[in-house]
């Protein structure tokens, strides 16, 4: 029996019309899983559901508001209604904006309370409304896998991103402490985990790491590097391999763990 196998089982991903959580979904479906893709936006949702299909997979695209517990559950039902039952969810909703980070424009004291809140809501609420959800289905079958999207700013928190590191340090400790709570009071069948990557050049980062008018590497991109022992930014495809491993039961026995893919970035002190 191959441990990795996760053919025919049902994964709902949230932010599934993303850079990141789009390649995921299109790989699971390549593995067989049924993806339930859920975004804020349907029209990404839906273009990553026809390639989907277009490779012969099966995906569901629905639009859903991670904010918003009634569009959660509505998602839930909808899911329900075509593949069944929930085994496997992704909480891939998430990400920062450039208003809530401190600039040569802006500084900590006067970055907008909204910009703050969107923000750190996004990553950390979105994930614990999301798993209240699709987490109650999970227990009500005795058996599945949620896997959380942290990131290396949980660990240590980056300058500038002020509501981002903090929020992503929340999902880290809430992924813990979810593991811990289902186990004890739901199933022992339930792993909770999260991976926390390292630095993935996206549009939500690149103003950060690419100068837009010259197109160069900023100060800030090049320190990156220097502190990634791979000395380069990783893909989105590279989030894959861990996030079969951890919905698949080669991980049986893996639970409330934060799996880092970084390149070293956590393991080099910088000399």
């Amino acid at each position: 029996m191959d441990i990795f196998d996760i053919k025919d089982k049902v994964a709902v991903i949230t932010g599934a019309g993303g850079i990141l959580c789009s390649k995921i979904a299109i790989e699971l479906a390549n593995q067989g899983a049924k993806i339930a893709l859920l975004d804020i936006n349907l029209d990404n949702a839906l273009e990553v559901a026809a390639e989907i299909k277009d490779n012969g997979g099966e995906a569901l695209a629905i639009k859903t508001d991670v904010l918003n517990k009634e569009s959660l559950k509505n998602a839930r039902q909808e899911v329900l209604d075509k593949f069944g039952r929930v085994e496997i969810l992704i909480n891939g909703a998430g990400g920062n904006k450039k208003e809530a980070t401190t600039s040569e424009e802006v500084d900590f004291f006067n970055l907008p309370q909204d910009a703050i809140k969107w923000v750190f809501n996004l990553n950390f609420l979105g994930t614990v409304l999301a798993s209240q959800v699709f987490g109650e289905e999970i227990a009500a079958n005795d058996k599945g896998s949620i896997i959380n999207i942290s990131s290396m700013a949980a660990i240590s928190p980056l300058t500038k991103t002020i509501a981002y590191s903090a929020a992503k340090a929340a999902v880290s400790n809430f992924t813990q402490w979810l593991a811990v709570d289902l186990n004890q009071n739901f199933s022992e069948n339930i792993r909770v985990n999260a991976i926390a990557p390292g630095f993935l050049l996206t549009t939500q980062n690149k103003y950060l790491l690419i100068d837009q008018e010259t197109g160069e590497e900023t100060e800030r991109g090049k320190k990156i590097k220097n502190n990634t022992p791979m000395n380069r930014y990783g893909s989105p495809e590279e989030l894959i391999g861990a996030v079969i491993w951890l919905a698949s039961d080669a991980s049986s026995f893996v639970n409330g763990s934060i799996i880092p893919i970084d390149g070293g970035f956590a393991a080099y002190s910088g000399v």
